[in-house]
């Protein structure tokens, strides 16, 4: 698959099929790899932020989560995408795969009553799973011991596949930094872990498809994501005319 430099974060041109696909190989042979399904948020956080866009970029499928990062990739490079690569979405296609090979699955962040939940929901939608480990978010930084009893448990565990639900940027920066340690496809996939465990609910397809997600998000939770989406879509939009202008 092609890869892309979109403000200096680098994209994989590529759809549900084919990421999932190559997820799963790597998560059946146990190779170190890392996935970020990024958006917006992502995007414009590693953009600003040096160190946290050398943690992205070391990671070896980043895939453009949001409908205006495709867009900007087709309108840029002509990508060709035809749809985004949402990171709940990529997280069923993978399941689902894994589960016709018995793969096992290690969740990692969120809080325990989302993890609890969306165990439910994988053992009810994929039998043939298994669920290797659980390990609930600190929602500090973990301290270096600690760091390394965390990576002793995921690989005795023998996980195929490690779920991670921290919230950007801290999820693609533990997946960075974990690549050569954890023996398995780990994927930084966020909210995947609150739709799928039914604590949030999803916006309607339309509106995903309109590139609208991040105000139906807002509208739940706008307390916590009124600064967010003010912040990083109008330094997207900023971003977008100030390459296509003057840049490129």
């Amino acid at each position: 698959m092609n890869r892309y430099s979109l403000f200096g974060i680098y994209y994989c041109a590529t759809d549900y099929e084919e990421a999932s696909t190559e997820i799963v190989e790597h998560a059946r042979l146990r190779t170190s790899y890392g996935v970020s399904a990024l958006a917006v948020h992502g995007l414009m956080t590693a953009y600003y932020d040096r160190a946290i866009r050398e943690k992205v970029n070391a990671i070896p499928m980043v895939v453009p989560d949001g409908q205006p990062v495709r867009w900007a990739l087709n309108s840029f490079f002509r990508a060709g995408l035809r749809d985004r690569v949402y990171g709940p979405e990529l997280t069923l296609w993978v399941l689902e795969k894994a589960n016709t090979q018995k793969l096992s699955v290690y969740l990692f962040g969120s809080t325990r009553q989302t993890c609890d939940r969306f165990v439910e929901f994988i053992r009810r939608r994929f039998p043939e799973l298994i669920i290797s480990g659980v390990h609930v978010d600190r929602f500090r930084d973990a301290t270096p011991e600690e760091d390394v009893e965390d990576i002793k448990k995921i690989n005795a565990s023998g996980a195929h596949l490690v779920l991670v639900g921290r919230g950007c940027p801290r999820q693609e920066v533990w997946v960075a930094e974990h690549l050569g340690k954890v023996n398995a496809a780990m994927m930084a996939v966020g909210a995947a872990f609150d739709f799928h465990a039914g604590v949030l609910p999803q916006a309607p397809a339309w509106m995903q498809r309109a590139g609208l997600e991040w105000l139906f998000r807002l509208i739940q939770e706008p307390r916590r994501l009124w600064k967010r989406y003010l912040v990083t879509n109008s330094q997207f939009v900023y971003q977008f005319l100030r390459h296509k202008l003057f840049v490129r």
